[in-house]
């Protein structure tokens, strides 16, 4: 078995090659001696579903479903090409970020609680029009976030941390963030960005300031959040946090201002065809000794 990918129909697709099924639910296969491409099933972040590639001795490439790839990292070895999903959550990851923004600037909570307990309760909120985005982290997600908001007659402005036209450097956040009403997340975690959002970052931004995160949660440090949240001085909306899985009783639950969403921001019906095209162009590409996309690690 040369392949062993997650997703049954890239399988189907690829039944005149030599691929294996894992998608993380079942048994893993008795022999990963021949395995080349090994796909990590798409789930909650597990190391176990890592651990595989220890034991596979002509693996020469990781592909991840998932744009994030931190969790692999790990369980690398010299000589591996690791490529990431990048493209196939872009759609529904933006579509989140904008349904945390719009829910917490127009007050969505609020009117589900007044709804459930029977009570007629309108107030005025922010709203989104004439609000300034600044988006942090400007890949394909954080590309796919403007063009969602494109209609909703916002200024955006964007960080990376490569400067090209129309993108400002990561180390030029500091001067932005006093001016954005709508931080938005969507950074990878790396180095650098593990708890950039941190007491100064937070100190920074406007008051009623509104943070969405897409990202990772451990781009922010959840105690600095919720130190400014706890004085209601901003607002936050996470589809991701630190820890992961927020536990029961955990102090960001009821904490002023928060919007939490449990990290559904790929699960939708856009998933299962954008992985099965990906997987098998992918197989497609190794089979055939072409460059594979979406290369974040070389040997």
């Amino acid at each position: 078995m040369r392949y062993l990918l997650p997703h049954p129909d890239a399988v189907a697709d690829l039944s005149d090659l030599d691929v294996g099924l894992y998608d993380g639910t079942q048994p893993l296969p008795e022999n990963l001696d021949d395995v080349e491409l090994y796909a990590v099933p798409y789930g909650i972040i597990d190391p176990r579903l890592c651990e595989p590639i220890t034991r596979m001795p002509r693996l020469n490439v990781v592909q991840t479903v998932t744009a994030g790839y931190d969790h692999v990292l790990p369980f690398l070895r010299p000589g591996l090409t690791l490529a990431n999903g990048r493209g196939v959550h872009d759609a529904a990851t933006a579509e989140l970020a904008v349904a945390l923004t719009l829910a917490a600037r127009r007050g969505l909570p609020q009117l589900v609680r007044a709804g459930d307990e029977g009570r007629w309760d309108p107030y005025w909120s922010r709203g989104l029009a004439d609000a300034r985005v600044l988006i942090v982290g400007y890949g394909s997600i954080g590309a796919a976030i403007e063009r969602r908001l494109a209609g909703f007659e916002v200024a955006v402005s964007r960080v990376a941390r490569t400067a090209r036209p129309g993108v400002r450097p990561i180390s030029e956040i500091a001067d932005m963030l006093p001016h954005a009403d709508v931080v938005i997340l969507s950074a990878p975690l790396t180095p650098e960005t593990e708890g950039m959002v941190n007491s100064d970052f937070l100190a920074k931004m406007a008051d009623g300031a509104l943070l969405v995160n897409v990202s990772r949660g451990r781009v922010v440090d959840t105690d600095a959040l919720l130190t400014e949240l706890s004085k209601g001085r901003m607002h936050a909306a996470l589809d991701v946090t630190e820890p992961e899985p927020l536990p029961a009783g955990h102090p960001l639950w009821s904490a002023p201002n928060a919007l939490i969403s449990p990290h559904v921001g790929g699960l939708t019906a856009a998933l299962s065809p954008r992985a099965r095209r990906l997987l098998v162009n992918q197989v497609r590409r190794h089979a055939a000794g072409e460059p594979l996309a979406n290369v974040v690690v070389a040997p």
